[in-house]
C-alpha cells in the first residue's frame, strides 16, 4: 500500500472509528458511496483531515466538483489517494 493509500486509510479509520471497519476491507477499489456508504458529515471530516494535513492544495471539496455525476458515484479511495498523491508531488516540485 502507497504512503497516500494508507493515509487515506487511516484518516478515514479516524472519521468512521474502527467498529464500523471491521466488517470492511479497505483498499484502493473500495467506493464511498456502496462500500462505506459515508456520510455527507463524515466526508466532510475526512475533507479537513486531508486539508489539514496536505494543505489546500488537496481539497476534496474542488477535486469533486471537478468530476461528473457518475464519476462521484463511483469514486474509490484509490481515486482521492491518487489526488493527494498527486498535491503532494506537486507542492514537492514547487519547492
Amino acid at each position: 500500500m502507497n504512503d497516500a493509500l494508507s493515509e487515506v486509510v487511516r484518516m478515514l479509520t479516524e472519521v468512521v472509528g474502527e467498529e464500523f471497519l471491521l466488517d470492511v476491507e479497505i483498499g484502493p477499489e473500495t467506493t464511498f458511496s456502496d462500500a462505506l456508504a459515508l456520510e455527507s458529515i463524515e466526508f466532510a471530516a475526512l475533507a479537513d483531515l486531508l486539508r489539514a494535513r496536505y494543505g489546500d492544495d488537496a481539497d476534496l471539496s474542488a477535486f469533486i466538483a471537478g468530476l461528473d455525476l457518475d464519476q462521484i458515484l463511483n469514486l474509490t479511495v484509490g481515486d482521492v489517494a491518487d489526488h493527494v498523491a498527486g498535491t503532494r508531488t506537486a507542492a514537492e516540485a514547487a519547492r
